[in-house]
């Protein structure tokens, strides 16, 4: 390799931990000659590719990033006044610097292990304090995915509370007012169809409610910008014994009367407005608020309030948080992946702005309409909307031709179809943008003559109604109302990150969530004008940049997973699992199957596997696993057969949710499909695949891939993801279509990949045509960086660094499953059941200790309880999974003193983990255990020392006290 070839491959060692020599090393402790041996040892012959990737080769970072701005030039960033749910904003430079830019933020996990997720815990409360203010309902979860998908929750959580058995549902009807977003009404049609909901589209003040109604939805501001009250409408349904879920606006109820007070019973929207770029898309934070009476049953991750061991105050995540590993095909939901980083970037912004800030914004956008409107009609335009708040909508004799204007002039309004121009404005807009709005529809009346009269005064507010006016106060926590200065905020920032453990402290080994590096390079991009200021239903000539990139990226991925086509929709990992099963549903009924409705599933899967099932209108057959965990053939051979009439597929996790490369997969998928079943691939293990085998190869007919493990994308501390799905030819018809997507745009797209957005077979599954756009960009930098290469490498690697793990902690633990040759995939199961006999020691203890010794714990009790899962991946180097591995050895050895009666069984380090610095550092300490053995177990601690920010949470008090809101300051006193 000469020098320019050098550099163009710098980046595969960059992303990959172990250099040449240590490589070496592991292979020795393995007792494995070559890294190609070890792989030859893991992945069943029958199942290796024959064939590197088709893709190209690696490249640098500098010539990436050169490259990717020919590409961004591409992108034409108007100014988009089309409104439906997505604005521009303005993001305060400290929260893009500090929060949304900052890897302390955005390489965290999910907040599972409480004790050292206490920053972001405490930002996501403030989300949910802000919504619950603003709509005035005193519940509100943790974001969800956009707000079509929000709206789907509301209408899935009514159904179920009013349809308790599904086989007999007696109230299947659920009103759509006519005036609701598009995109969310294609996602309710994509939900309800499945299980039986029956939709009914109409005007809702003349809408006939009666008993047959489970309950309906409204838009406040209306799609089309109206702000109409609808007391009379809400108390209608609820005399029927119907629910009632508004979709709303954040910034628009800083002026309005909120849900609440409204008498709705759930609120739901989107939260982008408020500082989080439009980014074609997303990912943006959806909201959900509801009354107390749905706090069993609200979606999503709630973020509670509780206290630790040592009674102070502590947050955790409440309630179902993990519903769908409990009751998996009794679940409500398949939530899974939320959109935590984007929550916490809304919330920063109402912590900043206050709210006197927000409602300064609010008039001012909604001033600036009310003069656009004013002049308009002095030009002889009629605005439609009595009443409003951002958007008005006017009449017009030849739209066309304000259409061409515009667009000459850089401008993007919304055409209705019927004549009727929507223009809705934000906090960027300006009063020379007005201006140049107005100059538009005088060059299209014949007048070069721009002028206007602009109001300053918030008493000229008289396009809201007295009746619609918010008196009610918000936002008065002190959070709230503080930290208004940039100094105040960056340190207000800074101190919740310092109390979470994210990738820039330490590796984060969960299993199946491949907590990978998340290069910066990948990431700078995301921030970028030209990919973060698209609204996502631009005209298609305008994002030809971003059409390049999505074309890419579809080819690679389905070269990667050996299908034909792929969908890049799917904004999370469950998302694909939902539209996974939605195209195989689609394949049968095209086929006149529609009966196939009998899905099989491990009983080894992960949880949100049957509850995607449930939701595509399946019925589920679980499969046993054998001893050694591996799919029971025999069982599962005997219920395909058993089903043959009905299977419509199975659902698979591959290697397996055990971490092993099952060798009967084949064989597996073969007798499926002789029983007329298909076979969806779940992605969660992709990461040691790439390169060396795939599921096409394997015989699967679809896949989901989580792009927020495999190819990237950071986790945010509980969201953005992306799940897209892959599929083989006879699936290629039935991918998720999108209403947003014209006839002419669809083709278009077609006629570049082979394929395209297949609205007339199958509906939406998020709000926009490509999910979470923006942050495809991070994957198609980690696959153009590593190249077909690379990626195989990494794979490589990742399986080499689990295998060397398990090779040093089998001498101490019980390693659970292994394939024939003893080695594992790119994870392994680590079993702590023995020492709950012997020692009284629980796998909980295990995890809360190595907070002590700076580490997140392995993926916990799943999918064994009592264990823990552990996958490295391929970016950590051997001196930190060496010192993992020293953890883990230096807990082995607490639990042997214990064992032996050297350490009490009921005061020692593991019972009472983790340490804080406040109890080690207290006048009183009255353990039989050091001070030094509590915080500085080993050397290397004493160097870079983390601390836990509080003891270990107690979750019953928790969910026996319900808190979900930011309490008073008296709160948040340590005792």
């Amino acid at each position: 390799m000469n020098l320019f070839e050098q550099q163009a491959s710098e980046f595969i060692g960059r992303h990959i931990g172990p250099n040449e020599e240590e490589t070496a090393q592991m292979l020795k402790t393995i007792g494995a000659g070559s890294l190609e041996e070890l792989i030859e040892k893991t992945i069943p012959a029958s199942i290796r590719s024959k064939e590197g990737l088709s893709l190209p080769g690696p490249i640098s970072e500098h010539q990436y990033l050169a490259e990717l701005r020919q590409l961004a030039a591409r992108n034409k960033v108007y100014k988009s006044y089309i409104g439906q749910g997505y604005y521009d904003t303005i993001v305060p430079s400290v929260i893009l610097r500090n929060v949304f830019e900052n890897p302390g933020w955005y390489t965290q996990y999910t907040p599972y292990q409480a004790e050292i997720a206490q920053g972001r815990l405490e930002s996501l409360l403030n989300f949910q304090t802000m919504v619950a203010d603003l709509t005035a309902l005193p519940l509100a979860n943790a974001s969800l995915l956009d707000e079509g998908t929000a709206a789907a929750e509301a209408m899935t959580m009514f159904f179920n509370l009013k349809n308790k058995d599904h086989d007999h549902v007696t109230t299947p009807k659920f009103f759509v007012d006519a005036n609701i977003f598009d995109q969310t009404k294609d996602i309710l049609l994509t939900r309800a169809q499945p299980v039986g909901i029956q939709l009914v589209e109409g005007d809702y003040r003349r809408a006939d409610i009666d008993s047959s109604y489970f309950g309906a939805i409204i838009q406040y501001p209306a799609s089309n910008g109206a702000v109409e009250d609808h007391r009379t409408f809400i108390q209608q349904v609820h005399a029927a014994g119907g629910f009632v879920v508004m979709a709303t606006d954040l910034l628009a109820l800083t002026l309005l009367t909120p849900p609440g007070e409204l008498g709705a019973d759930v609120a739901v929207g989107s939260s982008q407005r408020l500082g989080v770029p439009m980014g074609f898309g997303g990912p943006h934070a959806a909201f959900f608020a509801a009354r107390d009476d749905f706090k069993r049953n609200i979606p999503g991750r709630i973020i509670g309030v509780s206290i630790d061991a040592q009674g102070n105050r502590a947050l955790r995540m409440a309630l179902q948080t993990r519903e769908q590993h409990i009751k998996r095909e009794k679940a409500t939901s398949n939530i899974c992946t939320a959109q935590a980083l984007l929550a916490n970037m809304s919330a920063m912004y109402a912590v900043y702005h206050g709210p006197a800030g927000l409602t300064n914004i609010a008039k001012r956008v909604s001033l600036l309409a009310r003069t656009l409107s004013h002049e308009l009609e002095e030009l002889g335009y009629t605005n439609l909307n009595k009443a409003y708040f951002d958007t008005i909508r006017i009449r017009s004799a030849d739209p066309a031709a304000i259409r061409s204007l515009a667009e000459a002039g850089g401008i993007n309004f919304r055409y209705y179809g019927d004549n009727n121009i929507g223009i809705s404005l934000d906090e960027t807009t300006t009063q020379q943008d007005v201006l140049n709005i107005l100059s538009v529809f005088q060059a299209a009346a014949g007048s070069d003559i721009t002028k206007a009269t602009f109001e300053v005064a918030d008493s000229a507010l008289d396009n809201i109604p007295s009746s619609l006016t918010r008196t009610s106060e918000f936002l008065t926590h002190p959070v709230f109302n503080t930290h208004h200065s940039e100094s105040e905020m960056m340190r207000y920032t800074k101190s919740l990150e310092n109390k979470d453990l994210s990738l820039n402290t330490s590796m984060i080994s969960l299993g199946s969530c491949t907590m990978k590096l998340n290069a910066a390079t990948e990431l700078i991009p995301v921030s970028w004008p030209e990919f973060g200021g698209l609204h996502p239903f631009a005209p298609i000539d305008q994002w030809k940049g971003y059409r390049q990139m999505i074309t890419e990226l579809e080819h690679a991925l389905s070269e990667i997973t050996g299908f034909a086509a792929t969908s890049l929709q799917p904004n999370s990992g469950a998302q694909g699992e939902y539209a996974g099963l939605l195209t195989i549903r689609a394949y049968h009924a095209a086929h006149k199957e529609a009966h196939r409705d009998v899905m099989l599933i491990p009983i080894s899967a992960h949880g949100t596997n049957p509850a995607s099932a449930v939701m595509a209108g399946m019925k589920v057959v679980v499969v046993k696993s054998d001893e050694d965990g591996h799919i029971d053939v025999a069982d599962l051979k005997e219920k395909a057969a058993q089903y043959k009439d009905k299977l419509a597929g199975l659902m698979v996790t591959y290697p397996s949710t055990h971490g092993v490369f099952e060798e009967s997969i084949r064989d597996i998928c073969k007798a499926i499909h002789d029983n007329g079943g298909l076979v969806y691939m779940d992605g969660a293990n992709m990461n040691a695949q790439v390169g060396l085998t795939s599921p096409g190869l394997i015989g699967a007919d679809v896949c989901h891939l989580n792009l927020h493990k495999t190819f990237a994308i950071p986790h945010g501390g509980g969201g953005p993801g992306m799940g897209p799905i892959c599929v083989n030819e006879k699936l290629k018809p039935y991918l998720p279509g999108h209403v947003a997507l014209e006839a002419a745009a669809a083709t278009a797209h077609a006629a570049a990949n082979g394929h395209g957005t297949h609205a007339t077979k199958v509906h939406a599954v998020s709000a926009a045509p490509y999910g979470s756009a923006s942050i495809l960009l991070i994957s198609y930098a980690y696959i153009r960086l590593l190249g077909a290469e690379g990626l195989t490498l990494s794979t490589k690697y990742a399986i080499l660094n689990a295998n060397y793990m398990k090779a040093r902690l089998e001498k101490h633990y019980k390693i659970l499953y292994s394939g024939s040759n003893g080695t594992c995939a790119h994870e392994f199961i680590v079993d702590l059941r023995p020492f709950k006999a012997s020692a009284g020691i629980e796998a909980e203890d295990v995890a809360k200790r190595l907070m002590d010794y700076g580490f997140h714990a392995p993926t916990l009790s799943f999918p064994v309880p009592g264990t823990i899962m552990i996958e490295p991946t391929e970016s950590e180097d051997k001196a930190e999974l060496d010192r993992f591995c020293d953890a883990l050895i230096g807990i082995h050895e607490e639990i042997v003193r214990i064992e032996e009666g050297r350490s009490d069984k009921t005061d020692n380090a593991l019972k009472h983990a983790p340490h804080t610095q406040h109890v080690i550092c207290a006048d009183e300490w009255n353990h039989s255990y050091s001070r030094t053995q509590a915080a500085f177990p080993l050397p290397y601690l004493k160097d870079n020392k983390f601390w836990p920010s509080v003891g270990r949470v107690n979750n019953t008090h928790g969910d026996r006290n319900l808190i979900c809101t930011c309490e008073p300051v008296s709160a948040y006193e340590t005792v």
